[in-house]
């Protein structure tokens, strides 16, 4: 019996080991893309079925409408036109541009794959889900596209979540991980909380949208982390 459970357990201490290439981070990395895949699943399915959260997603977006003010639609407007598919591409070459002056190649690469990755994987799941956007009177914006989910707020989460990544391991202070981890945050709340005010989304549809970014993001981050290690492992060899 002992023989026969060896090899599992020599697999599963392979696979929780902070040593090797496909050890503890690329785990973590999986476990964390299952996790944000389930909640995804969860939320596509009740608004398929009409459940729960397509109730709560009309109340909110009417509240939205009813209580909008002329210099807060302004700064709503100013943070959703700033992380469209441009913006969010001129920030990505900002980004990438200063990666590569710092010769950090493995994390310019990664950060075009996840951030243009990122945003292909949202125009293929709008095609798939079709989804129409809320229906206002007056509405403070129009958009003619499918609703969900959010490909500002899933482009936000992954672009802010790569940038994040990338600063914490650069990081030699442990008190700046949570800041960092707040203003990414912080960062996706707010086009989160622009697309609804503004009435071109759900509740639902951003709150798919940050699902779909993170699983997204740690499948890129785990993956290209693994890559640089095996690398480096047969160099060394």
């Amino acid at each position: 019996m002992r023989a026969r459970t060896l090899p599992l357990q020599r697999f599963i201490q392979a696979r929780l080991s902070p040593e090797g290439a496909f050890g503890l981070h690329l785990t973590v990395g999986l476990v964390l893309m299952l996790v944000a895949g389930w909640v995804f699943s969860g939320i596509a399915d009740s608004v398929m079925e009409g459940g729960a959260v397509t109730v709560l997603d009309r109340t909110l977006a009417h509240w939205f409408h009813v209580h909008a003010t002329v210099g807060f639609t302004r700064f709503m407007l100013a943070i959703t036109w700033m992380h469209s598919a441009w913006g969010i591409i001129a920030m990505l070459t900002v980004f990438t541009g200063w990666l590569y002056r710092k010769r950090a190649y493995a994390w310019m690469l990664t950060a075009l794959l996840a951030v243009t990755g990122g945003m292909l994987l949202n125009v293929g799941l709008k095609h798939i889900f079709q989804r129409a956007r809320p229906h206002l009177d007056d509405p403070l914006l129009t958009l003619s596209t499918y609703s969900f989910p959010s490909g500002h707020t899933a482009s936000a989460t992954v672009f802010y979540g790569m940038l994040a990544c990338y600063l914490i391991t650069r990081t030699h202070q442990r008190w700046h991980v949570p800041l960092i981890v707040a203003a990414a945050t912080l960062a996706v709340a707010l086009v989160a909380l622009s697309r609804m005010y503004l009435g071109v989304h759900y509740l639902s549809d951003v709150l798919a949208a940050v699902a779909e970014g993170f699983a997204w993001l740690a499948i890129c981050v785990s993956g290209a982390a693994s890559l640089r290690r095996h690398r480096a492992g047969r160099e060394s060899a």
